[in-house]
């Protein structure tokens, strides 16, 4: 069976929290439902849960929405068109963009885990 993950955890997933309360904001990926056909939610209980196909989906929409400064009509467009599978040995294509900050954040989640790894499995000598 496929993992799903409700949409406040896809909330904190993709760090759409809000200042103030510190809760997850759950609207933002709804209004994304509305705008991005692609997007549909598995409802289980009246709740919202998302496959992880759909969570890469939602993270490139993130990606190029907040860190590309681009458009709904833009993201629409090159979901459509299928720009995002580019070739991977152009550098300056949106995928690549994309795989870049993904990697980026993984080995960033990697190296903070063993730190913590080292900072309690040294044992004292003294």
């Amino acid at each position: 069976m496929k993992k799903l993950i409700n949409i406040s955890e896809l909330s904190k997933m993709l760090n759409l929290i809000n200042i103030k309360t510190q809760k997850p904001s759950n609207h933002i990926i709804r209004y994304w439902e509305k705008e991005f056909p692609i997007i549909r939610p598995v409802f289980i209980k009246n709740r919202r849960y998302f496959t992880e196909k759909q969570v890469n989906i939602i993270k490139l929409i993130k990606h190029l929405l907040k860190n590309k400064g681009m458009t709904i009509k833009g993201v629409k467009k090159i979901l459509k068109l299928k720009i995002n599978n580019l070739d991977d040995y152009d550098l300056y294509s949106l995928k690549a963009s994309y795989d870049k900050e993904s990697i980026r954040i993984k080995s960033k989640n990697i190296l903070d885990k063993i730190k913590e790894i080292k900072k309690h499995g040294k044992k004292n000598s003294y």
